[in-house]
């Protein structure tokens, strides 16, 4: 009687522990949606919140706003026609300027219209302190200036200049969100439709990656309320990305395993805690390595790159927490009836199947050091391609589409070529300004510079180059400024990109060896060996060379794109050495298990793939797909760095994971695992006890 009442107890409690943690989670999602709904609230993309954070052109760009009227919104009117402007054309201009000048107060009243030699174009640069450094008013304004700016009579007039770039920037970053998302979820549910082949079972791992993403954002506002982390319109985009993407790979992994186990244990409950126990340390593992890989960008002094660090880990962490609490609940509610039409029979065997991965298994097992010479030949050869990759992108090629701004900007460097079009801000001490403009005009390469707003101890100083923006020609006069002014400041759009490209430099040579090291220690723990981590690491950083190579040959031969983004080489390397590690961890994991369970090398290899196969190569075609929705986005730094982790992803997944790390294993046998216990040859007397063995190990 009392086994009978003690058994019906432990069911009652069993059934009760999935619908308390559903309770849960329903109480974290009230306590967390007021907070997820201010994160757009205070995502910010303004140059200071993606410029280094030491530079000069970032200390320019803050006491610029500290300035009588906070940050300047400066434009150029630019009117064009090819065949030359005509005496009505200058009118409508003239005209046109001066309503825009009784609209709004603009810096020296009305500007003086400036002609080409050629006669075919007319800028006038117009400058505004009424926003001050408020991005709305800031969009407002140059609006409210091209709404008056309009073509006319076959005049194109184009409103550009650091402020309409600035807007036309966060345009396209604001329709980031809603297209970002809604594509990432349309990706992962198709996929999770073929994948699954039930009607039903594709939309519960869904339904929590958007719980996990709700949740996400609202950790990611706590995280800028508390610790001030930048959010920006990049940074909350990968986060999301991360979340369905790294989410996804987790619960096809549970989902697998819970399948098998469903057919050795007639209640989920109990079928869902070998699964857990099964999957859980791989995925743990799995989730710490994408998270200390990311928490490595901390180091990084580029702004955009050190928020993206925590913003990514938390996406991690969040799809974590989701994915071994709330789905294996839902899963065990549900019960069997969700994989509805191919329901898991308990007592039942699978189908035997001659797999696509045994096939390539066994022919990674016959020859392993020649598969395994023949990927790294394959690999090496690809990474050559990253020597054709592009130069530094420039600001005016860093959109798909090109905005206003950038139509303006190239019609002034083709109309006025000996004449810099766009301001370098020079902050200086004020009771210096007048010995620092007169250094500043007796610069080599200097055109023109006039002393602007004083205040709060500072004066700004506008110069213009003779040279082209971002030309070879105005990078020097950049440099002989800061070389001459000491004790000053020089920034503006030109010196902005001149300090990302020295600090994406600086921030490589640092944040590199962090992420390998901490990697490699997560590996060793878990993998008890120091050959097994070392094989992983090496086939990632391979895979990374060889998808920078593959980009070499797309970005500017088949997609057009005249320049590499500077961040790309650091943010690839990061998101594909943790997330590359993710597919080793799980072959690896279930490799080690196999060989504690008594299994030759070989055999233990060959297994892991077949039984793992299938699983990774589902996770990386939904994680590559993730990434791969930011190749339609419109800035071209998300281009480049979507289509290299795609394309990474997708060579982990079907060559170096599948080929490479097993023929390596295969090859190296027991040595895999030195110096741990697996790479000795076991006892004749363990040999007759492998599950007494595989238990003392767990």
């Amino acid at each position: 009687m009392r086994a009978a009442e003690t058994t019906t107890t432990r069911t009652g409690r069993r059934r009760a522990v999935p619908w308390a943690v559903l309770g849960l989670w329903i109480a974290v999602i009230a306590l967390v949606g007021p907070f997820a709904a201010k994160l757009a609230d205070v995502q910010h993309d303004k140059v200071t919140d993606y410029l280094p954070a030491s530079a000069d052109s970032t200390r320019a760009a803050k006491i610029e706003d500290r300035l009588p009227g906070g940050e300047t919104t400066e434009m150029v009117l630019v009117y064009h026609r090819d065949g030359g402007l005509s005496a009505a054309d200058r009118k409508t201009a003239a005209g046109q300027v001066a309503e825009i000048t009784r609209q709004h107060e603009l810096i020296g009243g009305a500007p003086e219209g400036i002609l080409s030699e050629d006669g075919t174009t007319l800028m006038y640069p117009v400058a505004s302190n009424e926003p001050g450094a408020n991005e709305a008013q800031r969009d407002k304004l140059v609006d409210d200036v091209r709404e008056v700016a309009r073509d006319e009579g076959g005049l194109s007039v184009d409103v550009g200049g650091t402020g309409a770039l600035a807007t036309d920037s966060g345009a396209v970053y604001d329709s980031l969100g809603g297209p970002l998302l809604y594509t990432t979820v349309a990706v992962v549910a198709v996929l999770l439709i073929l994948i699954y082949r039930s009607p039903v079972l594709w939309l519960v791992p869904l339904v929590v990656a958007g719980i996990a993403d709700y949740m996400s954002m609202g950790v990611a506002y706590g995280l800028n309320q508390i610790f001030g982390t930048t959010v920006s319109g990049q940074s909350s985009g990968v986060m999301t990305i991360l979340v369905f993407g790294a989410g996804t790979d987790y619960a096809l992994l549970l989902v697998s395993r819970y399948r098998e186990e469903l057919r050795r244990f007639e209640r989920p409950y109990e079928a869902m805690v070998a699964a857990l126990r099964g999957c859980g340390p791989a995925v743990l593992a799995s989730s710490g390595t994408v998270a200390a890989g990311l928490l490595c960008l901390l180091a990084a002094d580029l702004n955009s790159s050190r928020g993206m660090g925590p913003l990514g880990t938390v996406g991690v962490l969040c799809a974590l927490v989701a994915m071994m609490t709330l789905l294996p609940a839902i899963l065990v509610i549900v019960g069997r009836r969700v994989f509805w039409p191919l329901v898991p029979v308990f007592g039942s065997t699978p189908k035997q199947r001659r797999s696509l991965f045994s096939a390539m298994g066994s022919s990674a097992g016959r020859r392993p050091l020649t598969v395994l010479a023949s990927g790294a030949v394959l690999l090496g050869a690809l990474a050559l391609g990253s020597l054709g990759l592009p130069g530094p992108l420039k600001q005016e090629d860093s959109f798909v589409t090109k905005p206003e701004a950038v139509v303006a900007m190239e019609t002034v460097a083709k109309s006025y070529p000996g004449q810099g079009s766009q301001p370098i801000d020079v902050i200086t001490p004020q009771g210096r300004a007048d010995e620092t403009l007169a250094t500043v005009r007796g610069t080599p390469g200097v055109g023109s510079a006039e002393k602007g707003r004083t205040g709060d101890g500072w004066t700004e100083i506008s110069v213009f180059a003779k040279s082209a923006p971002q030309s070879a020609g105005e990078t020097a006069t950049i440099k002989s400024l800061r070389d001459e002014l000491k004790g000053s400041y020089v920034g503006g759009d030109s010196a902005q990109q001149i300090d990302l490209e020295v600090t994406n430099a600086r921030d490589t040579k640092i944040v590199v060896p962090l992420v390998l090291v901490s990697v490699m220690l997560i590996l060793i723990g878990l993998l008890r060996s120091l050959v097994a981590p070392l094989l992983l690491v090496v086939a990632v950083v391979a895979v990374w060379g060889a998808s920078l190579g593959i980009g070499g040959l797309v970005f500017e031969p088949l997609l057009g794109l005249k320049g590499t983004d500077p961040g790309l080489g650091l943010l690839s390397f990061v998101f594909l050495v943790a997330l590359g590690v993710d597919y080793g961890i799980f072959l690896m994991h279930r490799m080690r298990e196999e060989s504690l369970a008594g299994a030759e090398p070989t055999a233990a290899a060959l297994t892991a793939l077949r039984t793992t196969g299938g699983v990774i190569a589902s996770a990386g075609l939904v994680l590559a797909a993730t990434f791969a929705v930011l190749t339609n986005m419109g800035l071209v730094q998300l281009v480049q760095l979507g289509f290299v982790i795609a394309v990474g992803v997708l060579l982990d997944t079907f060559l170096v994971r599948t080929y490479l790390v097993t023929s390596a294993s295969v090859a190296l046998r027991r040595k895999v695992w030195w110096p741990g216990v697996l790479s000795r040859e076991p006892d004749p007397a363990e040999r007759t006890a492998p599950i007494e063995r595989l238990d003392r190990a767990i």
